[in-house]
């Protein structure tokens, strides 16, 4: 047995999370793509299946109250807020990223107020929200600006109405510093909006204490709620009663049933609701966070940087010198929980790397991206996704 192989059974010995990889449904495939979508949660397919076949195939309409379902996005927003480091009643569960982005961008010019008609937005984002804070230039009559995250301070002026901000870059996995940035946005005068999804569910984000505004962020990958299960909108207390949302509908009304054809906003952060909730995969997203009970964000980051370190080590011990090259920080402090490795041939090196039993994936034009969940990736994992990787590339 190589060394790496043997300190990772040592690593597994006294891994105090590794109990919840019996709460997944896993096989023996390494699975390092939570970061695109999570593993399923063992429990959900029950629920699910009570939530077709009793609360809808039985109750049908009145499970709205008696099975929750109308205060459903609110509910299951309370039990995220810990994991983002947030109160009760700030977070609502609803739509997609995308939809929350412009909800969020569009409120937070609303915010702003007179006199400031610029967008900032990161140059390195996610296409998508790229394509929405363009979209929401347009709307708000803001000029668009991209500009790389660690030159946002500088890039800010009395003009800058709000500012988008990715917590970890997609590609590279780098986090960015979410408590000095929000701070440079905020004594500008502007309001900061954060897309989480790269983030929650693994590190510590901490929304209230360093003041954030506005963020959103989707449940299928830390969060391990599904293909396609909803996203969440954060609007922080102090900003509720101001937080006017491009997307008033039926379920953010203060008297949804009242039928009035004046909108009036529901209080607090209801009001980042539209229509009528998804209630199938919403519910599935609930029972999927209950593998977080009894975890803190803290010992899954501390498992986290771990799992990163010891995957750039066994990395560094197999694979050839010269033929692969993190683009991901070494910093912990500028980490995330994935690692993206440059390589010429990428796309058919994973390609190969999944017939072989490692599921990361390839990202345009040359990087393979390897995401790390603490909750059911193991030590051993990960330095049988180096060796493998090594054989890939020999």
């Amino acid at each position: 047995m190589s060394e790496p192989a043997e300190r990772a059974q040592k690593l597994d010995a006294v891994d105090e999370l590794a109990g919840k990889r019996t709460e997944f449904v896993l096989d023996d495939v390494v699975y390092l793509d939570g970061n695109s979508l999570g593993a399923l949660p063992a429990v959900v397919p029950g629920r699910v299946e009570d939530v077709v076949r009793r609360q809808w195939g039985e109750l049908r309409i009145r499970s709205w109250e008696e099975s929750g379902w109308w205060t459903a996005p609110e509910r299951i927003g309370d039990r995220i807020a810990p994991l983002v480091g947030a109160a009760p009643g700030q977070i609502v569960v609803g739509d997609s990223t995308s939809v929350n982005v412009l909800k969020a961008l569009v409120g937070a010019v609303r915010m702003a107020g007179e006199g400031r008609d610029e967008l900032l937005v990161d140059a390195t984002t996610f296409p998508t929200d790229g394509y929405i804070a363009e979209s929401a230039a347009r709307m708000t009559g803001c000029t668009l600006r991209p500009v790389a995250p660690a030159d946002v301070p500088g890039a800010l002026g009395d003009r800058t109405a709000a500012v988008l901000l990715n917590h970890v870059d997609y590609r590279t996995g780098r986090l960015h510093d979410l408590p000095g940035l929000t701070a440079a946005v905020r004594a500008a005068g502007a309001v900061a909006v954060w897309d989480l999804c790269h983030s929650a569910g693994a590190l510590p984000v901490g929304l209230d204490e360093h003041g954030v505004d506005l963020a959103v962020g989707c449940t299928y990958k830390y969060l391990n709620g599904g293909p396609g299960s909803p996203a969440y909108l954060y609007v922080r207390r102090e900003v509720q009663d101001r937080f006017d949302s491009p997307l008033p509908g039926w379920n953010s009304h203060v008297e949804p049933f009242g039928m009035r054809s004046d909108f009036e906003a529901a209080p607090g952060a209801l009001r980042g609701r539209v229509g009528t909730p998804d209630i199938l995969s919403m519910l599935a997203l609930e029972a999927a966070l209950e593998v977080w009970d009894g975890v803190t964000v803290e010992a899954v980051r501390a498992k986290s940087l771990a799992l990163t370190d010891f995957f750039l080590e066994c990395v560094a011990a197999y694979v050839p010198e010269g033929r692969v090259e993190c683009v991901t920080p070494v910093a912990h402090g500028e980490r995330g929980s994935q690692i993206a490795l440059r390589c010429d041939d990428a796309g058919d090196v994973m390609k190969r790397l999944i017939e072989r039993g490692v599921v990361g994936d390839f990202r345009a034009p040359d990087v393979l991206r390897f995401g790390f969940t603490p909750l059911y990736v193991g030590f051993a994992d990960v330095e049988r996704a180096a060796w493998v990787l090594a054989q890939t590339l020999a």
